[in-house]
């Protein structure tokens, strides 16, 4: 088995992707979008330092995240932030599901159920359920007081 050198990891982020927007996500109401035909963007896969952006740009608003990210890996056309924001929801999901996996972040239907099988996971639908608490307020528990609030309730079970 060779070793990868630094290059060979940072070759990826420089690769761009010509996608395919089907006709009936570009124009959904079109009358004719049965004989219409796709036309196409370019994108890039997103990279840690995107990530750290994006996720420093929404911090106050979390419904900026999808936007940002198709932002970001837009290379062509190339459109601003307000652009992207005016581009009908059908359309930016379609991209971002493609920025998703371009970028490697696409999970699998098997990848999920394994994630929901997860013992935090499992912990914080429990936590979720039994005291009423948003998945923001579950996620923002340190591990100790995870475990704190699952044995406290382990202890108000009947014997």
């Amino acid at each position: 088995m060779t070793t990868l050198s630094a290059e060979d990891l940072l070759a990826g982020s420089a690769l761009t992707f010509e996608v395919e927007v089907p006709a009936g996500v570009l124009r959904p109401s079109a009358t004719d979008v049965a004989e219409g035909e796709g036309r196409t963007v370019r994108l890039r896969p997103l990279t840690v330092r995107d990530l750290q952006l994006i996720s420093r740009g929404a911090r106050d608003n979390d419904s900026l995240v999808a936007t940002f990210m198709v932002q970001r890996a837009l290379v062509e056309p190339e459109m601003s932030v307000a652009e992207v924001a005016g581009m009908h929801v059908g359309l930016l999901q379609f991209l971002l599901d493609e920025v998703n996996r371009i970028s490697g972040m696409a999970a699998t239907s098997e990848q999920v159920a394994e994630a929901a099988q997860a013992p935090l996971a499992k912990a914080a639908f429990v936590l979720a359920r039994e005291f009423g608490w948003t998945p923001q307020e579950v996620s923002e528990l340190t591990l100790g007081q995870v475990l704190l609030h699952l044995q406290m309730l382990g202890e108000k079970q009947p014997a």
